[in-house]
C-alpha cells in the first residue's frame, strides 16, 4: 500500500477510534498518526491471533486499522491519564 493510503486509512480508522473511545476526537494530525500506528498494532495484533493483517484499502483493512487504533488509543489515554 502506498504512503497515500496508509495516511488515508490512518485518518478514517483514527477518527473513528476517536469517537468510539471519548466521542470528541484527538485533532486530525493526532488521529493520523494514531490510526497509522492502530493499523499497525492491529495488523500485528490480528497476525498474532492467526488471521491476515492490514492486507490493502477495503473494509477488512479498516476493520483490523479501528481496533488497533482503539487499543493505541486506550494505551495514549492511560499514559496521558485522559479519562476514556
Amino acid at each position: 500500500m502506498s504512503i497515500i493510503g496508509w495516511i488515508i486509512l490512518g485518518l478514517i480508522a483514527g477518527f473513528i477510534a476517536s469517537k468510539l473511545v471519548n466521542k470528541t476526537g484527538e485533532g486530525v494530525v493526532l488521529d493520523i498518526i494514531l490510526g497509522i500506528i492502530g493499523a499497525v498494532v492491529g495488523g500485528w495484533l490480528f497476525t498474532a491471533f492467526g488471521m491476515s493483517g492490514v492486507n490493502g484499502f477495503n473494509i477488512y483493512s479498516m476493520l483490523v486499522a479501528i481496533v488497533g487504533a482503539v487499543v493505541v488509543l486506550v494505551i495514549y489515554h492511560a499514559l496521558t491519564r485522559r479519562r476514556v
